[in-house]
């Protein structure tokens, strides 16, 4: 594989409530801290599965900090990037789930050390290796924040990197207009739009999925890939279209199951394998996260996924 797989955003740790339809209001039980943020997800499956990853972020001088940058380096990911901030805490995510299943989250992310992210000189030498650039619109939560991305996929298209977006979208982040400027600039320079389900229409003005997906590849995008949860995914460029099912599984927790689906299909991507192939790791990468709980406890290696794909069954 040649090239590096950068990311950049939130590093942060989830708190996750026990129980479902359990609140905030009240004491309740809670497991975590889980090293997390969709970013530090999405990096880890990808050097996991062998690539060469890294991440521009920074962290608190704290235990948050340092629980996060330890599973880093444990999976491999170039850490170089991640700066240490004495004067600020860890960013964090207090998630709940509904009866139905949904999600709702707390976060501290503006007012945290990852609000301090910029592109200083480890950042630049990183983006100069750069072949992949990712980017999470859970990480467009500031205006500093979408400056820094800017800056950071300007670099990265000057070195002749392939951009892929992941818009990601949290309904507690959309009444940021910070959030809804990021997301029309970053779309200017995609080239693979990975939406999840009613996602795929916000940049457009579109009524149905056929209609976003023709508005989306007349902006110039290169490659859509639809996630649509048991539905399974669809893929859409100007020479390809096809469908794949939905593994099945029981569901623990879905959090950082999209991140590990984008992980995977861009890492094969890089390593030469057909859309259809790359999507098959994808699908596996994304169910198996969805099995455990804790957003980067379900992140697996080929031979794990090779196993799984081999036995499981699609819905």
């Amino acid at each position: 594989m040649a090239g590096m797989i950068v990311t950049m955003g939130e590093i942060l740790v989830d708190i996750l409530a026990e129980d479902r339809g359990q609140g905030f209001r009240e004491p309740g039980r809670l497991l975590g801290p889980f090293p997390g943020g969709a970013p530090a997800t999405f990096t880890a499956q990808a050097a996991r599965l062998g690539a060469d990853a890294g991440i521009i972020s920074c962290v608190g001088d704290d235990d948050f900090g340092w629980l996060c940058v330890d599973r880093l380096k444990h999976d491999g990911v170039d850490v170089s990037a991640v700066r240490v901030d004495p004067d600020q805490v860890t960013a964090s995510a207090f998630v709940r789930y509904r009866e139905d299943g949904d999600r709702d989250f707390v976060f501290n992310l503006k007012r945290s050390a990852a609000g301090r992210i910029c592109i200083d000189a480890a950042a630049r030498g990183m983006l100069a290796q750069c072949a992949h650039f990712h980017i999470m619109g859970t990480s467009l939560f500031s205006f500093h924040i979408i400056d820094e991305m800017k800056k950071a996929i300007e670099l990265a298209k000057a070195n002749g990197a392939v951009i892929s977006f992941d818009p990601n979208i949290r309904k507690e982040m959309l009444t940021i207009p910070e959030m809804r400027a990021g997301l029309e600039f970053m779309l200017g320079y995609t080239d693979i739009f990975m939406p999840s389900g009613p996602e795929i229409l916000l940049p457009t003005e579109a009524r149905s999925e056929r209609a976003a997906i023709e508005e989306l590849l007349g902006m110039g995008i290169r490659m859509v890939v639809h996630k649509r949860n048991r539905k399974g995914v669809s893929f859409r460029s100007r020479t390809e279209s096809f469908d794949l099912p939905a593994f099945a599984i029981e569901e623990a927790d879905p959090t950082g199951a999209g991140d590990c689906f984008d992980a995977a299909f861009v890492t094969c991507l890089l390593n030469g394998m057909t859309t259809e192939r790359a999507l098959t790791y994808a699908n596996a990468a994304g169910a198996l996260a969805a099995s455990k709980k804790g957003g980067m406890e379900g992140i697996e290696d080929f031979a794990t996924l090779d196993r799984f794909i081999a036995t499981a069954a699609t819905i």
